[in-house]
């Protein structure tokens, strides 16, 4: 095995579990490992730290994956990985209500750029480090066994991969393709997904405990869903009770989801309610018409794909939540989301805040939402945190 050396004072994070290694923190590489080969990384006196996978086109030279130098880290390694992953989620896979859900969450499950999430009978995988997509037949092989799923498809077209030196790729990797549309369930739920064209790797999966947290509120209520893609926080609160519910969302195929996830639940509408079109241009054309709601839920897409936007970002949430709660009066209750890495909830709350200021509403936060325990954050690992949101009342 080769051996990488990291400068001295550079290996306080690898002591401390945490995965990356940049390649200013590493010595002269003398050898020439292979794109994803297996390394040995060692510390200025030589003494070992851990292994991890090498790629000399990242910026993120190294991911460490394993600290225990008596550990091989060999195919039957991956395999444990794999199905330790998978045991942690036992409760769900046993689940009557929810069959879709994250399998494998990456850095964050000890598996550094490999997601897996369960949609139903087929698993949907993304490869976003040059060490997994080296390796991707075999996990792709062993989770066919051990999940015993219908297909395996690959959904690698995240910007992510192209900063691994790797193009984008998609498409079937073992077993049967699915269909156009797959049928989900999730909170008692039905969803029909898109698996080979719809966001993400099909659906948003990290919303599933906060979509039914929000619809507790929406009972007798007026509400707005913004950005709504799939219609999973409009069904859940009709589910609950809500008086109405509008579905906002500028893609077309996300509004025919949302009339068709209707339709699955035998849930009763009105063409009117779902509108294709721009969120933010929505919710001022609302307030030319002098419309109202009780709950308004802004779920935008990633606002700070780096942390150099997040200043922007930002600005764009505090502009956005001023135009919602322009629109909600006293009583009125705005669940309003992050999900960029990049902005902490405290930044999310100041931006909440400035709204707020801006709008002459004064907003108490009531609740705090963060991930599902399918998506855990590692501690020695805080980027594995991104989502967060928060339920807010207007006073």
């Amino acid at each position: 095995m080769k051996t990488l050396q990291i400068k001295a004072g550079k290996d306080k994070a690898v002591k401390q579990h945490h995965p990356w290694v940049f390649s200013g923190a590493l010595e002269t590489i003398k050898q020439n490992p292979e794109q994803g080969e297996i390394i040995k990384l060692v510390n200025a006196k030589n003494e070992f730290l851990a292994y991890g996978y090498f790629n000399n086109l990242s910026k993120i030279m190294v991911r460490a994956i394993e600290w225990n130098e008596e550990t091989q880290v060999d195919d039957q390694w991956w395999k444990e990985k794999i199905k330790a992953s998978v045991n942690r989620r036992q409760h769900l896979l046993n689940s009557k209500d929810t069959n879709s859900f994250r399998l494998i969450y990456s850095e964050a499950d000890g598996l550094p750029g490999l997601i897996v999430d369960k949609y139903a009978d087929h698993l949907v995988v993304q490869v976003l480090t040059v060490g997994i997509e080296v390796r991707k037949q075999l996990i792709a092989e062993y989770l066919f066994e051990l999940v015993k799923p219908t297909g395996i498809y690959e959904r690698s077209d995240a910007t992510a991969r192209s900063l691994e030196g790797l193009k984008a790729s998609n498409g079937l990797l073992i077993g049967i393709e699915p269909a156009e549309f797959t049928e989900i369930t999730e909170n008692g739920l039905k969803f029909v997904v898109n698996i080979a064209d719809g966001q993400k790797s099909g659906y948003f999966l990290d919303q599933r405990n906060t979509r039914k947290r929000v619809a507790d509120y929406a009972k007798e209520l007026n509400v707005l869903d913004c950005f709504c893609y799939a219609g999973g926080f409009t069904l859940n609160a009709k589910k609950a009770g809500a008086k109405s519910v509008m579905s906002v969302d500028s893609s077309a195929l996300a509004i025919d989801m949302v009339r068709r996830n209707h339709k699955a639940n035998d849930i009763t509408f009105l063409e009117d309610e779902l509108i294709k079109g721009d969120s933010n241009n929505t919710l001022r054309r609302f307030q030319e018409e002098n419309r109202n709601f009780d709950l308004i839920i802004l779920d935008p897409p990633k606002l700070a794909p780096s942390r150099s936007a997040v200043d922007r970002a930002l600005r764009a949430y505090k502009d956005l939540n001023l135009q919602a709660l322009k629109l909600l009066g006293k009583g009125g209750l705005l669940a309003t989301f992050s999900c960029s890495g990049g902005v902490e909830l405290g930044m999310l709350k100041q931006a909440v805040a400035w709204a707020a200021l801006d709008a002459g509403k004064e907003v108490q936060f009531i609740e705090q939402f963060g991930h599902p325990e399918d998506h855990p954050i590692l501690a020695s690992f805080p980027e594995s945190e991104y989502l967060k949101g928060v339920m807010c009342r207007v006073i």
